[in-house]
């Protein structure tokens, strides 16, 4: 997993609370266990016209929000039914951070396994920072997960918090398995001392046995 530090890009200004996963990627694009490929079906609903054209009044299909990176929207984002594919298709796409008031436990839960940061700050702040990402791509803005910091364009330093351990992974690029590997040796010496103590256990089947 990609480790994420410090982030400076353009944002996508989404004024909708209760964005479900099912706007976030509708169900009829849950057809590959393959994290790659969604992100052009990221807010199908919103963005296409029979999952066609596009719409031009769509944030998305507008520049300079095409190479967006952050995307900031109103509370409780997420909600709805627990698929990863929604994280799947923000980082598809080029979404690395979410900024909203609130979100969905699973949703925000998922984020962090994937590598994307969700931020929590109040409503009032998360309009501000739409009425920045409105300016375009002049006004950028900067996350900083080492120091916890949103940076506006105007060089404006909005704290936020991250569970401390969360945080580490996100840092270290640590996903589930990330984390496992990093047990590697304490797991090899105890399937080494496994084996002498136990070898009936790891002896391949007799011949002719049925594997």
């Amino acid at each position: 997993m990609k480790p994420f530090t410090t982030l400076t890009g353009i944002a996508a200004p989404l004024p909708k609370a209760n964005v479900d996963t099912d706007q976030i990627i509708p169900a009829r694009f849950l057809k590959s266990i393959s994290r790659a490929g969604f992100g052009k079906h990221l807010f199908a609903n919103f963005r296409y016209v029979d999952d066609k054209a596009e719409r031009p009044d769509f944030v998305l299909n507008q520049e300079p929000y095409r190479k967006a990176e952050i995307l900031i929207a109103f509370e409780n984002f997420g909600c709805g039914s627990s698929r990863e594919h929604a994280p799947w298709a923000l980082l598809d796409f080029g979404i690395r951070c979410v900024i909203a008031p609130d979100f969905a436990d699973i949703f925000h839960n998922n984020c962090f396994k994937n590598g994307i940061l969700p931020v929590k700050l109040p409503r009032e702040v998360c309009e501000k920072l739409m009425e920045d990402a409105r300016l375009g791509g002049n006004a950028r803005i900067t996350v900083d997960l080492e120091r916890q910091v949103v940076v506006r364009p105007n060089g404006e330093e909005i704290p936020f918090q991250v569970d401390p351990f969360r945080r580490h992974l996100l840092l270290n690029g640590l996903d589930d398995i990330g984390q496992t590997l990093q047990h590697g040796t304490a797991i090899n010496s105890y399937e080494a001392k496994a084996k002498n103590a136990q070898p009936w256990l790891h002896q391949g089947a007799p011949q002719g046995a049925p594997a």
